[in-house]
Protein backbone atom coordinates (compact mmCIF):
# COMPACT_ATOMS: atom_id res chain seq x y z
CA UNK A 1 0.00 0.00 0.00
CA UNK A 2 1.47 3.38 -0.99
CA UNK A 3 1.68 6.21 1.45
CA UNK A 4 -0.11 9.38 0.39
CA UNK A 5 1.71 12.66 0.96
CA UNK A 6 0.12 15.05 3.40
CA UNK A 7 -1.14 18.33 1.94
CA UNK A 8 -1.03 20.19 5.24
CA UNK A 9 0.41 23.71 5.27
CA UNK A 10 3.97 24.08 6.55
CA UNK A 11 4.37 24.13 10.30
CA UNK A 12 5.64 27.17 12.12
CA UNK A 13 9.07 25.54 12.34
CA UNK A 14 9.45 25.43 8.54
CA UNK A 15 11.61 28.14 7.02
CA UNK A 16 9.75 30.13 4.42
CA UNK A 17 11.46 31.99 1.63
CA UNK A 18 10.66 35.66 1.88
CA UNK A 19 9.38 37.10 -1.39
CA UNK A 20 10.83 40.46 -2.35
CA UNK A 21 8.64 43.07 -3.87
CA UNK A 22 9.56 45.64 -6.45
CA UNK A 23 8.92 49.17 -5.17
CA UNK A 24 9.63 50.81 -8.53
CA UNK A 25 12.21 50.80 -11.31
CA UNK A 26 15.08 53.03 -12.35
CA UNK A 27 15.94 53.52 -16.00
CA UNK A 28 19.34 55.16 -16.52
CA UNK A 29 19.88 56.77 -19.91
CA UNK A 30 23.64 56.69 -20.56
CA UNK A 31 25.42 59.36 -22.59
CA UNK A 32 28.71 61.09 -23.24
CA UNK A 33 29.52 64.62 -24.45
CA UNK A 34 28.45 63.84 -28.03
CA UNK A 35 25.10 62.29 -27.02
CA UNK A 36 24.15 64.53 -24.07
CA UNK A 37 21.58 66.54 -26.02
CA UNK A 38 19.63 63.54 -27.38
CA UNK A 39 19.77 61.90 -23.92
CA UNK A 40 18.36 65.00 -22.25
CA UNK A 41 15.68 65.29 -24.94
CA UNK A 42 14.71 61.64 -24.42
CA UNK A 43 14.51 62.02 -20.62
CA UNK A 44 12.45 65.22 -20.79
CA UNK A 45 10.09 63.61 -23.31
CA UNK A 46 9.63 60.54 -21.07
CA UNK A 47 8.88 62.84 -18.14
CA UNK A 48 6.23 64.72 -20.11
CA UNK A 49 4.65 61.66 -21.70
CA UNK A 50 4.53 59.42 -18.62
CA UNK A 51 4.92 61.77 -15.66
CA UNK A 52 7.97 59.81 -14.48
CA UNK A 53 10.44 61.55 -12.20
CA UNK A 54 13.43 62.77 -14.20
CA UNK A 55 16.68 63.08 -12.28
CA UNK A 56 19.68 65.32 -12.91
CA UNK A 57 21.96 64.97 -15.89
CA UNK A 58 25.24 63.60 -14.50
CA UNK A 59 27.97 64.36 -17.03
CA UNK A 60 30.36 61.82 -15.55
CA UNK A 61 30.28 58.50 -13.71
CA UNK A 62 28.15 58.45 -10.54
CA UNK A 63 27.88 55.48 -8.19
CA UNK A 64 28.05 52.24 -10.17
CA UNK A 65 27.36 53.92 -13.52
CA UNK A 66 30.38 53.95 -15.86
CA UNK A 67 29.58 57.23 -17.63
CA UNK A 68 27.14 60.11 -17.76
CA UNK A 69 23.51 59.27 -17.11
CA UNK A 70 20.08 60.57 -16.27
CA UNK A 71 17.80 58.51 -14.03
CA UNK A 72 14.09 58.01 -14.65
CA UNK A 73 12.05 56.65 -11.74
CA UNK A 74 9.26 54.47 -13.12
CA UNK A 75 6.24 53.15 -11.20
CA UNK A 76 5.48 49.43 -11.44
CA UNK A 77 2.26 49.96 -13.38
CA UNK A 78 4.09 52.09 -15.97
CA UNK A 79 7.14 49.92 -16.50
CA UNK A 80 6.04 48.03 -19.61
CA UNK A 81 4.78 51.19 -21.34
CA UNK A 82 7.86 53.26 -20.48
CA UNK A 83 10.33 50.51 -21.47
CA UNK A 84 8.50 49.87 -24.76
CA UNK A 85 8.57 53.62 -25.51
CA UNK A 86 12.28 53.85 -24.62
CA UNK A 87 12.98 50.88 -26.93
CA UNK A 88 11.44 52.72 -29.84
CA UNK A 89 12.78 56.20 -29.06
CA UNK A 90 16.26 55.70 -27.56
CA UNK A 91 18.06 55.83 -30.92
CA UNK A 92 21.69 54.83 -30.33
CA UNK A 93 21.55 55.56 -26.58
CA UNK A 94 22.06 52.79 -24.03
CA UNK A 95 19.43 52.44 -21.30
CA UNK A 96 20.05 50.41 -18.15
CA UNK A 97 16.87 49.56 -16.24
CA UNK A 98 16.67 47.80 -12.89
CA UNK A 99 14.22 46.93 -10.15
CA UNK A 100 14.23 48.61 -6.75
CA UNK A 101 13.71 45.77 -4.23
CA UNK A 102 16.04 46.98 -1.49
CA UNK A 103 18.77 44.49 -2.42
CA UNK A 104 21.10 46.97 -4.11
CA UNK A 105 23.58 44.43 -5.48
CA UNK A 106 20.95 42.11 -6.96
CA UNK A 107 19.02 45.11 -8.27
CA UNK A 108 22.09 46.09 -10.30
CA UNK A 109 23.15 42.57 -11.36
CA UNK A 110 20.21 40.15 -11.47
CA UNK A 111 17.10 42.35 -11.69
CA UNK A 112 18.22 44.25 -14.80
CA UNK A 113 17.38 44.98 -18.40
CA UNK A 114 19.66 46.57 -21.00
CA UNK A 115 18.44 48.43 -24.08
CA UNK A 116 21.48 48.61 -26.33
CA UNK A 117 24.89 47.29 -25.39
CA UNK A 118 25.44 46.35 -21.77
CA UNK A 119 28.23 48.11 -19.91
CA UNK A 120 30.38 47.11 -16.97
CA UNK A 121 29.09 48.63 -13.73
CA UNK A 122 31.33 49.60 -10.82
CA UNK A 123 29.62 47.38 -8.25
CA UNK A 124 32.14 48.27 -5.53
CA UNK A 125 30.41 51.66 -5.35
CA UNK A 126 27.33 49.87 -3.97
CA UNK A 127 29.10 48.21 -1.03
Amino acid sequence: MSKAKSKRPPTSGTKRRRTKTIRNFHAHVYYDAATRQPAEKLCVAAGKKFGVKVGRMHDGPVGPHPRGSCQLTVANDQFSDVIAWLMLHRGALTVFAHAQTGDTIKDHTDHVLWLGSSEKLKLSALL
